[in-house]
């Protein structure tokens, strides 16, 4: 059963009428929260450990040279997250802004996780690891900036998985008012 609304109405009632593009934005940006937030936990878990070692009886070690040869940020990260993330959120903020009631509560709340996330990414994560690679940077600095830079990750996945979460649940109340239009 579908329900045909006019614009006008939904909106009174709290609701937009979607469309395509605002649809296509929404499962876009949806699968690339997921993508990054898999892709980080990836990360932290499977690479970053190849950069910053722990030795028994000699506490960590930083290896740029690791860091610099896996190079992540430009191999993956612009590719999955620096460029593609930043403007479906930018966009998907827009989107969520001509919406209307619940929908538009829980849309900007994940756009608004999201860009927090973003603002710390390029705010903090990204320099730090520019600074990392780096030869300049003492062995007891770089060790003690990358395990902050490893304990914050952490903060940033609870973000991504937030933002993530927020954009599934705006799937579910976009459906369940059953105003996609239909194919």
């Amino acid at each position: 059963m579908t329900l045909n609304v006019s614009p006008l109405a939904a909106y009174r009632r709290g609701q937009t009428v979607a469309s395509p593009i605002a649809q296509v934005l929404l499962w876009l940006w949806v699968m690339n929260l997921g993508i990054a937030l898999g892709a980080g936990l990836y990360e932290a878990t499977i690479v970053f450990p190849q950069w910053l070692t722990a030795t028994p009886g000699a506490g960590y070690q930083w290896d740029a040279a690791a860091a610099r040869a896996a190079d992540t940020g430009l191999r993956f990260w612009v590719y999955a997250t620096t460029v593609p993330l930043t403007l479906l959120t930018l966009a998907n903020g827009v989107t969520a802004w001509r919406q209307g009631g619940t929908l538009r509560r829980w849309w900007l709340g994940a756009v608004g996780m999201a860009m927090a996330e973003r603002l710390f990414t390029f705010g903090y994560f990204v320099p730090t690891m520019l600074k990392l690679m780096g030869d300049h940077v003492s062995a007891s600095e770089a060790v003690g900036t990358a395990l902050q830079w490893s304990h914050l990750n952490h903060l940033r996945h609870i973000m991504l998985l937030v933002a993530w979460l927020a954009a599934l649940k705006t799937f579910s109340l976009w459906y369940r008012q059953r105003s996609w239009p239909k194919s």
